[in-house]
């Protein structure tokens, strides 16, 4: 059965790897998988062929249907079109190019300010969508052809572009830590929470490398204008609504006031009223911003139902469970088994993309994490799976900017097509060093993490 199992995850791979698309992958992987083993099973216990495949075929079935009703129908599921349409009403609204004047006139005339700029915006716009590709895509074809403008290296500029817009994926509301909730049953609210102070970490600790580049290089983050007080000025007062959304929908869930569902209607209505405020809501903008929170919506739920199929398949295979012991066996510690892990993500983030990557991974990472202790105390066993939940997102924003396949560097580069992909990877290591050292952060004070989800009301 285990070797089952394992047969089941290579399969799985090798479709990857032709391009099959993920969430398809695995509801085909899970239903076979389930068919054999459970007719395996039962040819085990003597029972004719005909029977066994049978009863194999009619699991499998109820499985299919029994699991895409629960997915399909979980109410705490309604955040993921709720946050999407925020952002991209956001988009449309004008809030993320008010997003980008307002850092960058208070941080333009400094070395590298615009890049440190890209990477404050996106910051800011990855709390109002929780999209990595998104932050990249918006915030990419506002800052890169200011940053070309003032003669920035094309590596500096593309990589801000690409390492900020991986921030999407740990500033709540992350569309990444609402599957990892899903998948762990875990409070979506309290892991919301836990990426806040990591996610400000991560972002002070780009901008730090974007500084130590520049020491390095001058030429590659030449300094822009002044701007006046007055002009700094009117550039907050205009990203003003930005900092009433985000508080609201943020501060309400950390006080109880909202629960993640009801914050993200909340957030997604203001946004709205954001747009028809502006007069930037036009029929064919809402058209669109429609289309792409409906596809957007879909996708993420097609990958969801596909880990629901597919994690009673490894159940059955025992699978899980023969890594746990294998793992827990080994003279190396938990931290040692924890590097062992991030390295296995890092292998596997140079070939998939992120959010496949968490749903494969998940089912079969989470024993082997629920069996270790790292210093927690066996009553906060709900908060070690929440910092392990940052811990992971942070892993998965590295292998969103590592080669070969990085798809935030992917998507940079159909901004800035005349920029080698080679120059592209050369621009990201800084900002790959300092998550890996927020990483190590994260391991040596847990607080971090779970400070926050700790304090919240509710």
């Amino acid at each position: 059965m285990t070797m089952l199992g394992v047969f089941g995850l290579l399969f799985l791979f090798v479709l990857l790897a032709l391009r099959f698309p993920v969430a398809l992958a695995m509801i085909l992987v899970g239903v076979v998988g389930t068919i054999v083993a459970t007719a395996n099973r039962f040819l085990l216990l003597g029972m004719g062929p005909d029977q066994a495949w049978a009863r194999g075929f009619k699991t499998a079935m109820s499985n299919l249907s029994g699991e895409t009703f629960e997915a399909a129908s979980n109410y705490n599921l309604l955040v993921i079109p709720m946050f999407v349409l925020m952002g991209n009403l956001a988009g449309v609204s004008g809030m993320s190019a008010d997003l980008f004047k307002a850092a960058y006139r208070w941080m333009g005339h400094m070395k590298g300010g615009l890049a440190s700029a890209t990477i404050a915006a996106c910051a800011g716009f990855a709390a109002l969508s929780g999209s990595s590709l998104a932050a990249a895509i918006t915030m990419g074809r506002v800052a890169l052809p200011e940053m070309k403008k003032f003669n920035y290296s094309d590596s500096l500029a593309t990589g801000s572009v690409a390492a900020g817009g991986t921030l999407g994926f740990l500033i709540p509301p992350s569309g990444g830590m609402i599957i990892y909730a899903v998948l762990t049953e875990q409070s979506i609210g309290r892991l919301f929470m836990a990426g806040v102070i990591p996610g400000i970490l991560m972002t002070l600790l780009f901008i730090g490398a974007i500084y130590a580049t520049v020491l390095r290089r001058p030429e590659a983050g030449p300094p822009g204008p002044r701007f006046s007080w007055s002009e700094r000025r009117s550039a907050t007062i205009a990203a003003l609504p930005f900092v009433a959304v985000v508080g609201l929908t943020i501060g309400g869930m950390y006080t109880g006031f909202f629960t993640p569902v009801e914050a993200s209607s909340v957030g997604a209505f203001l946004t709205l009223l954001v747009a028809l405020w502006r007069r930037s809501l036009t029929v064919a903008a809402l058209r669109e911003v429609t289309l792409q929170t409906v596809k957007a919506s879909a996708t993420v739920f097609l990958i969801i139902i596909g880990a629901f199929i597919f994690i009673p398949f490894m159940s059955i295979t025992e699978l899980p469970g023969q890594l746990v012991s294998l793992m827990t066996s080994l003279p190396i510690g938990d931290y040692g088994i924890l590097l062992i892990i991030i390295l296995i993500y890092m292998f596997l983030g140079m070939f998939l993309e992120g959010i496949a990557m968490l749903v494969l991974t998940i089912p079969v990472v989470l024993p082997i994490i629920a069996a270790l202790e790292f210093g927690f105390d066996p009553s906060m066993a709900d908060m070690k799976m929440i910092w392990f939940g940052i811990v992971v997102v942070i892993v998965l924003e590295m292998g969103m900017i590592s080669p070969p396949v990085g798809l935030n560097v992917f998507v940079v580069k159909s901004i800035a097509p005349g920029v080698p992909m080679g120059q592209i990877f050369r621009g990201i290591w800084p900002f790959w060093f300092a998550m890996a050292f927020m990483l190590l952060l994260l391991a040596l004070f847990p607080q971090i993490a779970i400070f926050l989800p700790q304090t919240m009301v509710g």
